[in-house]
């Protein structure tokens, strides 16, 4: 093999992508690689520089290392690569980032993010794979975000044709010290089942969140049954002398190129878009997403035939011991709430509509959870009774019950 300086090609790639991570197979030919959205080009410029690298093409490399740095003058990651290049007609690197000079933490960051972004193009989704996050979704929900901590990574899925297929999907920063947000100032990201409530514009922001910001709803229902605290949490880009940040940086936000959260932006609505927040996405067989989806809309079932019934000790079986209340109320004042509307009914009609059912992500001290949604109609007499809905659903042994519960 031929060496370039003191320093291999191979070599070069391992200290790249320190950990053994392998370069994912691209075809850039065109810049537009088959399943690969177009906005993840500075990703796949960056890889073809390794593998130019990793073939001892020196010169080559050196070309696309110019070509993106021209095409993304901010992009931090690229000139150091580009500036390990420039380094080698002159010296052995033994690591990468070899620039004198620079602070450690500043190289750390950088190294971080090369890692990150191979990995996650190399584990990219299955496509015969959905996520098990995503049971169910309303008719007019036509696409929902999904984040992973670990990977560093977020992804958009779209209903097609009643099937769930990835469209694009983003490298993110996130808290500085990790997730599962538990209070004001901790710098972690929460996890749950969030939505996005408005659409902030570049303009009415500090430079400092890019072209905008989409603000979610945490603190949640659940959140705060469970004594989370915190607030703004966003969605938003970078300041335009950087074109990302490293992957732990955020003080709990989710953050994206600017590029990037531009169109994310455009794709999403407002109120109707789930963003589902996960240390680490799960994906399962089409076979085995129907099966779980089957079973949680039979446990939604049961629950709506014994409301259905009047019968207080058939609803209550549905309900765990350690229900926790939006306000606090025990889970007889509660429950007598909710049986006030049917005293003295002979018998009412429960119907429940535009159910939506997420599986809430994994937490070290979480059981297994679903998050269910729908609107409840109950005729009672002449009368009928309208109200939106929101459960979270534990496993217990073997049993589902519903661990808390609110009008929305």
């Amino acid at each position: 093999m031929r060496r370039i300086g003191c320093w291999t090609g191979t070599a070069a790639l391992g200290l790249l992508v320190a950990g053994g991570v392998a370069l994912p197979s691209l075809s850039v030919a065109s810049g537009n690689k088959p399943g690969i959205p177009a906005r993840l080009d500075p990703e796949v410029m960056l890889i073809e520089v390794y593998k130019a690298m990793a073939a001892n093409r020196l010169r080559d490399a050196q070309a696309k290392a110019d070509a993106l740095v021209a095409a993304y003058p901010n992009f931090r990651l690229g000139h150091l690569v580009r500036g390990d290049l420039l380094l080698l007609h002159t010296q052995p690197i033994k690591t990468f980032g070899a620039v004198t000079g620079a602070p450690a933490d500043k190289l750390n960051n950088l190294r971080a993010e090369a890692i990150v972004r191979l990995k996650s193009l190399r584990e990219r989704p299955d496509p015969n794979l959905v996520p098990s996050a995503i049971l169910q979704m309303r008719d007019d929900q036509k696409k929902a975000v999904l984040v992973d901590a670990k990977r560093s990574r977020l992804y958009v899925y779209e209903r097609i044709n009643g099937q769930l297929k990835l469209v694009s999907d983003y490298y993110v920063s996130q808290g500085k010290l990790g997730v599962n947000k538990l209070k004001e100032g901790d710098q972690k990201t929460p996890l749950g089942v969030y939505y996005i409530t408005a659409r902030l514009a570049g303009s009415r922001l500090p430079e400092f969140y890019g072209p905008g910001a989409l603000p979610i709803n945490y603190p949640n229902e659940w959140d705060k049954v469970n004594g989370r605290s915190g607030s703004g949490i966003w969605l938003h880009g970078t300041p335009p002398d950087s074109y990302s940040r490293p992957p732990l940086s955020s003080d709990g936000c989710v953050v994206l190129t600017n590029p990037d959260l531009r169109e994310l932006s455009a794709s999403v609505e407002i109120g109707n878009t789930p963003v589902i927040i996960s240390d680490d996405l799960k994906f399962v067989t089409k076979a085995k997403w129907e099966t779980d989806r089957l079973s949680a809309n039979k446990m939604l079932e049961a629950w709506r035939v014994d409301v259905e019934s009047t019968d207080p000790d058939r609803l209550r079986r549905h309900y765990s011991r350690n229900f926790k209340a939006p306000r606090g109320q025990s889970l007889d004042a509660w429950l007598e709430k909710l049986q006030q509307s049917t005293l003295g009914a002979r018998k009412i009609n429960v119907e429940l509509r535009d159910v939506t059912l997420f599986r809430h992500p994994d937490q070290k001290d979480q059981k297994e959870l679903i998050v269910a949604a729908f609107t409840q109609e109950a005729l009672i007499g002449k009368g009928k009774h309208v109200t939106r809905k929101r459960q979270y659903w534990a496993k217990e042994g073997a049993q589902w019950k519903i661990v808390s519960e609110t009008n929305l």
